[in-house]
């Protein structure tokens, strides 16, 4: 009844479904994954933004890489801007928004002399041109105490952006502590601190960058089930075609039968 199950065409059906089932495994795990990753991501912002404030340069040094479990982590500086050295970062977006404008970066030369920690006070539009330097707002002059979210060194590399050079002098397209100390000419900490707050309060300012949210996670597990769903549903159709095949082999076979039994017999002489 089913020996039509060893054709071709069916050794083709089975081959294919045979790759796609450990396949549509693989990605339903896949997307798992990043459902499990995105969780901790969202345990990690949510606990570091909660943390009590320590300070930058008891975490940091001079070419001190932020650890994954330390970024978003709640840090304080206290000393004055350097405006001489101030910088500008191209290519980023408005928070909350889609126009396209500038980080301003700014040292803050410590109070206990350790240095520099690269403060990012937010973000202004553009300018007229690309290569002109957006007008900014002064910060606040003397000695000040900033708060803000420890953030890593950017790269090149983990933007997807290229250093072709030839930048206006000021201007930048990541914010990289070397880079920084090399023109600032002075000892920068590792890191940078992305401003939330300063005391004094600062007068017109750069556009303060919102925290990261960290409630979403994401449709990775919804993708998941999904593919593993797809999954079961392979082997059920497989034997739904088995069996309708077989049914219709079966009610051929059985018309032809009773064709065969319906002929007139022929007259003998």
């Amino acid at each position: 009844m089913y020996r039509f199950l060893l054709s071709l065409r069916w050794a083709v059906i089975v081959l294919v479904a045979a790759v796609l089932v450990p396949t549509m495994i693989k990605l339903g795990f896949w997307q798992y994954h990043r459902h499990e990753a995105r969780v901790a991501r969202n345990d990690l912002v949510a606990r570091n933004l909660g943390s009590a404030p320590v300070d930058f340069d008891s975490l940091s040094s001079p070419g001190w890489s932020v650890p994954t479990g330390e970024v978003w982590r709640t840090v304080t500086a206290r000393g004055s801007y350097d405006t001489a050295h101030e910088v500008v970062i191209r290519g980023r977006t408005e928070p909350g928004g889609s126009t396209i404008g500038y980080f301003v970066v700014t040292p803050l030369v410590l109070a206990d002399g350790k240095g520099s920690v690269l403060v990012n006070r937010g973000w202004v539009e553009s300018a007229a041109d690309a290569a002109s330097i957006p007008d900014v707002p002064a910060p606040p002059s003397g000695e000040v105490t900033v708060t803000g979210r420890l953030r890593a060194d950017e790269t090149y590399a983990s933007l997807g952006v290229k250093n072709r050079g030839g930048l206006p002098e000021r201007m930048y397209k990541v914010i990289s502590t070397a880079e920084q100390a090399k023109y600032a000419g002075s000892t920068v900490l590792g890191g940078y601190l992305e401003l939330s707050s300063s005391q004094p309060a600062a007068g017109p300012s750069p556009e303060l960058l919102a925290e990261p949210g960290h409630s979403d996670i994401g449709p990775h597990m919804a993708y998941a089930i999904q593919w593993w769903l797809f999954t079961s549903l392979i082997p059920i159709g497989l034997v739904v075609m088995a069996r309708r095949e077989a049914k219709q082999h079966a009610a051929e076979r059985t018309a032809g039968s009773a064709a065969e039994s319906a002929e007139p017999v022929g007259a003998t002489s």
